[in-house]
């Protein structure tokens, strides 16, 4: 798709897709992260709304020129950085206190698919965040719907869902990994002592 148009998806256009990286960035339950990856990045529009809120953000694509253009559009933010990578077979080094996965687990068998979710939680730090949001209609090339990726995405030990957006055309949800020392996630109002 990306060889008749630079962002095939008018991903930079539509309402639709700008709303809904709006709110998976919003959905976000601590202010800031430290070290943010997001695989499967396509052409930058939601990284750029990433780096707002991290120190550092890895994001790659296995098309080149997907990751060309999701170069150019975070050329001004230094903290930013695109790789072109092949998933689940390439991984990167180091652990992230937040991982995204976005419109990107239903186009994978269920070997790969096993391996990218095992490989998120093992670099995922604990505490750490993981978003997935995910189109929740039929599509011929993709494996499952967004429900489907939300199932699975559940049935991963070691993750705790703190929350779980539902519209008719996608599936947001936030998980966090397990603590070190086994105790559940405190929520926002409770990190902020309003409870």
């Amino acid at each position: 798709m990306y060889r008749t148009a630079e962002d095939p998806w008018s991903l930079a256009e539509r309402w639709y897709e700008r709303r809904k990286y709006d709110l998976t960035v919003a959905a976000l339950p601590l202010p800031r992260y430290r070290r943010a990856f997001e695989p499967g990045c396509s052409v930058g529009e939601l990284t750029r709304r990433l780096a707002g809120r991290c120190d550092s953000v890895l994001a790659c694509d296995r098309v080149d020129s997907a990751v060309e253009t999701a170069r150019r559009r975070t050329a001004g933010l230094p903290h930013v950085s695109v790789r072109r990578m092949l998933l689940p077979e390439e991984w990167p080094e180091g652990s992230f206190d937040l991982v995204v996965l976005s419109e990107l687990l239903y186009y994978l068998d269920e070997t790969a698919l096993d391996a990218v979710l095992r490989r998120t939680v093992s670099s995922l730090e604990p505490g750490g965040t993981l978003v997935t949001v995910h189109w929740n209609h039929p599509v011929a090339e993709h494996l499952t719907t967004g429900a489907g990726v939300a199932r699975r995405v559940a049935a991963r030990p070691g993750l705790v869902l703190l929350a779980d957006h539902r519209e008719e055309d996608f599936v947001l949800q936030v998980h966090q990994r397990a603590a070190a020392d086994g105790h559940g996630p405190a929520g926002v109002a409770a990190r902020e002592g309003l409870v």
